[in-house]
């Protein structure tokens, strides 16, 4: 069982991560689900992706973190690019429809998705340096042109959390409405969508991926750092800290001899 509930609906795809104990972080079997779906809707109008309960999506699980498998964790972090990557190239729209929180990864898949709408309730932020990782998959290096540099930063570095309002304030999402209007809403954007040419939107999409595309050796050089960080003291103690719900206590930084 994947724990992603895909559903077809008048020619849209939905889908529905669906891991509300844990704020619908993925696994690995999660995210080749989403991968595999993504990359197999071109018969369809639009794709929306939303989560169960009160996440959207908290990124990938950390409860691997605090002791980690290298060989596991290498795959779930390169699983993480290649679902990103697959949002992207996905030949029809992705709509993010944003129930809840979207952390960490789960804020990478926003910036990923083509339009984003969010419920009131929503909010936003990355996790990075507070749990001991680095969101390299969109946040450092894409996220600034949505929202500027001086913002990103402050989002990525910082790991502050933002309400709906601010998102969209930010240019993070396209718009905001009440929690109980989201489906709704996001069905008239997909009526829009559906009065367009499906060919000439997948020719604008691609053509609009021109900054992500570039953006892919910063992702794949951040992706071999994280890899090779696994197992760091900043790694099990960010991650030990998240699960057991303290705040972390990282090592100073290094001081030169003397």
């Amino acid at each position: 069982m994947s724990n992603v509930n895909v559903t077809r609906d008048d020619d849209v795809i939905w889908i529905e991560l669906d891991r509300p104990d844990r704020l619908n972080a993925y696994d690995i079997d999660m995210a080749r689900t989403l991968i595999s779906t993504f990359g197999d809707a071109s018969d369809a109008y639009a794709v929306v992706l939303t989560g169960a309960g009160r996440g959207f999506c908290a990124g990938g699980a950390l409860n691997q973190l605090d002791d980690p498998d290298p060989a596991l964790l290498r795959e779930l972090f390169t699983a993480s690019l290649q679902l990103c990557d697959a949002i992207r190239t996905c030949p029809r729209p992705v709509i993010a429809a944003v129930n809840g929180a979207a952390a960490g990864g789960g804020n990478e898949l926003v910036i990923a998705c083509d339009f984003a709408i969010a419920a009131r309730s929503a909010s936003f932020g990355q996790t990075g340096p507070r749990v001991g990782s680095s969101p390299v998959l969109g946040a450092t290096n894409v996220l600034p042109l949505q929202i500027g540099e001086k913002r990103a930063r402050e989002m990525a570095m910082l790991c502050r959390r933002y309400s709906a309002d601010q998102a969209l304030d930010m240019g993070l999402v396209n718009e905001v409405v009440d929690d109980d209007q989201l489906v709704p809403r996001v069905r008239e954007w997909i009526d829009e969508i559906k009065s367009l040419s499906p060919r000439y939107l997948e020719i604008t999409k691609a053509s609009s991926n021109l900054y992500w595309n570039n953006a892919q050796d910063s992702m794949r050089n951040g992706l071999g750092m994280l890899i090779q960080a696994i197992g760091s003291d900043d790694m099990v103690e960010g991650a030990s800290a998240f699960l057991a719900g303290r705040a972390p206590d990282f090592p100073a930084p290094p001081r030169p001899r003397s």
